[in-house]
């Protein structure tokens, strides 16, 4: 099992897609969310500071399930760059606990749960500015070798 260690992005010491399309975090998608995450080394999480537009909606004046559910996973999938694995999404499960207003500050946080083999367990939260929980996930990855599953796409 790789050791834990500070990491950032998308990148990896395994693989450099040619640009990032992500729809939650590519800075080459003009139709993404651009979300940008940074590591919280004194409190061993990932943090995104972020604002939902209108373009998001699902109930009048707040966000969207699925698009609450995406930032939980991708918030979650930034996890695993800390062991240096590229672990793709098996399962998560969203709790929605109180509306994700638009226009508004908001974060998500991040961290690991549990690494048992290619199987690494994630949750998130996204969070008010008054620190109130306002939907979490758990995720299950799993570890993948992207040289043989992405060898089309990857950059030589």
């Amino acid at each position: 099992m790789p050791n834990k260690s500070p990491g950032h992005g998308h990148d990896t010491r395994y693989v450099r897609l040619q640009k990032n399309y992500c729809f939650a975090c590519g800075k080459n998608n003009p139709e993404g969310m651009r979300l940008k995450f940074t590591y919280d080394e004194e409190r061993d999480c990932f943090v995104c500071r972020f604002r939902l537009g209108k373009r998001y909606t699902g109930p009048p004046g707040h966000a969207h399930g699925g698009i609450i559910a995406t930032i939980l996973d991708e918030a979650m999938g930034k996890v695993n760059k800390l062991r240096h694995v590229v672990a793709l999404t098996s399962q998560i499960t969203v709790d929605y606990l109180k509306p994700v207003p638009l226009n508004k500050p908001l974060r998500v946080e991040s961290r690991e749960v549990r690494v048992r083999g290619r199987e690494h367990i994630n949750m998130a939260e996204i969070l008010n500015p008054k620190g109130e929980v306002l939907a979490s996930g758990r995720g299950l990855f799993i570890a993948i070798d992207p040289q043989k599953m992405f060898a089309k796409f990857v950059d030589r």
